[in-house]
């Protein structure tokens, strides 16, 4: 028999579960433009490729992507804040679906490099617009089940490219994403756009046939009128960058993504992902092939993910992101010791196993926190008149700290050798930990009310002022 507590806590969600998985069906997209230069540089490189490419112009097609991302930045602000959510993802979704055409039609680096600079544009979109939505669509019990779908989407598409980059022809990839992103075009466009934007705009009769989609056996009265009394108390003065310092809970809140996304990349994920490759080839081990390497690592990320999503609504976010930091930080200083034992000219070769072991583990205790928790919250801190803002602005110290990262581990590896870098990665995954610690608050089951309360200081009240708008 089923067990009936679980089947009654998933009630009325499946129209939820829609919305949020098809809004973020793009993300796998995300997820193979992210890993994508991992398997197919070096094809690019070789003697097989059918487009002439130097090892600089190789090394730009990864920068490529920051940069497009990067100038993003004011699109998606507009986007999100003016157009709407949906409309903001759907309009990514048919760029990168234009991406993937040109990557796989092209004949030279310049529609490569093209193709790869809007993918960067359009992956600052998913990462902005998909958690503002799925935050504002879904209940409180499963808001962080639901915000966890972006994540587990983005390491399919790596495991994806991991698995046929080294394998098949070079379009096979485009092909791929290009399908995945006509299935978020073809599904998507049929679910509602984000209640609260809706309100935001004084939609209101387009609101609760969103709410009504998005909430069959719920209150819809009710929490119409919940949303638009947090509407109204939040839209008394227009939105501000400077808002984002000068409000309490706001600077609060800025201050954790700042910390939390760009300790995301300074705790070596990106230099994980991009260079796995490289590291165990330098740590000289002789137990897995690199791309066998590659797609375990994918894939412990994707089972983590999965795990994590559905662990942050039970243990909560606060209690992930310690558990994750402190085995984060042992893994990375496993690694810098042994490069480190290994440049001094100690036999290593017996325990050649440990960087394998040590970035397996890295790969699941890293993605089960400090990997996702970030974005979950992403779409949790902010009022609404700076939501937009201050989501954008903690995506651009997410591309900041992936630049960051990629310079120090170069720089640093290079002039002192690998294990200068690693003690650096697992000392910032020390101070992330304290940080959580200290300074984080726990929003597992709060309202966003509730949440600009607790960022206030304030002690949390479920009182609700009249609202004005006709319900």
């Amino acid at each position: 028999m089923p067990n009936l507590s679980f089947l009654s806590f998933f009630k009325g969600t499946f129209p939820q579960f829609v919305a949020a998985i098809s809004g973020t069906l793009f993300a796998i997209s995300d997820g193979m433009t992210y890993a994508w230069t991992a398997p197919y540089v070096p094809y690019l490189l070789s003697e097989k490729s059918h487009i002439k490419t130097t090892h600089k112009e190789g090394d730009w097609l990864e920068t490529t992507l920051l940069i497009g991302s990067f100038c993003g930045i004011p699109i998606t602000i507009y986007l999100v804040h003016f157009v709407g959510r949906k409309k903001a993802l759907l309009i990514a979704s048919s760029v990168v679906l234009l991406s993937w055409l040109t990557m796989a039609l092209g004949n030279r680096i310049e529609y490569i490099f093209a193709a790869r600079f809007f993918l960067g544009i359009c992956c600052n979109m998913a990462i902005v617009a998909a958690p503002m939505y799925t935050a504002e669509i879904a209940e409180q019990k499963i808001r962080g089940l639901l915000s966890g779908i972006i994540y587990i989407n983005m390491h399919i598409g790596c495991l994806a490219v991991y698995c046929v980059g080294p394998y098949l022809p070079f379009y096979a990839a485009p092909v791929i994403g290009a399908t995945v992103v006509v299935l978020e075009l073809l599904i998507f466009s049929t679910v509602p756009e984000s209640p609260h934007f809706l309100l935001y705009k004084n939609k209101v009769d387009e609101a609760r046939i969103a709410l009504e989609y998005l909430r069959p056996n719920g209150d819809v009265d009710k929490e119409l009128k919940e949303i638009c009394d947090y509407i109204e108390r939040q839209k008394s003065d227009k939105g501000r960058i400077q808002d984002l310092f000068l409000i309490k809970s706001s600077r609060k809140a800025t201050f954790i993504l700042a910390v939390l996304n760009t300790g995301q990349h300074l705790c070596a994920y990106t230099v994980m992902l991009m260079n796995l490759h490289l590291i165990l080839e330098a740590a000289g081990t002789i137990y897995m092939d690199s791309a066998v390497a590659a797609i375990l690592f994918a894939a412990i990320m994707l089972l983590a993910t999965i795990f994590g999503s559905f662990q942050s609504d039970m243990f909560g976010r606060r209690a992930l992101l310690i558990f994750s930091s402190l085995l984060t930080c042992l893994c990375l200083l496993a690694l810098a010791i042994y490069f480190n034992l290994k440049a001094l000219g100690y036999n290593v070769l017996p325990v050649s196993w440990v960087p394998i072991v040590s970035s397996m583990i890295y790969a699941g205790v890293f993605k089960a926190g400090m990997g996702i928790v970030p974005i979950m919250i992403t779409g949790e801190m902010f009022p609404v008149k700076l939501k937009s803002i201050g989501v954008t602005v903690a995506d651009a110290m997410y591309v900041i700290g992936g630049i960051v990262a990629l310079q120090i581990y170069q720089i640093l590896s290079q002039k002192y050798g690998l294990h200068v870098p690693f003690y650096f990665f697992a000392a910032w995954a020390f101070f992330v930990l304290t940080f959580t610690i200290f300074y984080i608050p726990e929003t597992k089951g709060k309202t966003l009310d509730e949440i600009q309360q607790i960022l206030n200081g304030e002690k949390v009240v479920e009182e609700h002022s009249q609202c004005d708008t006709k319900i």
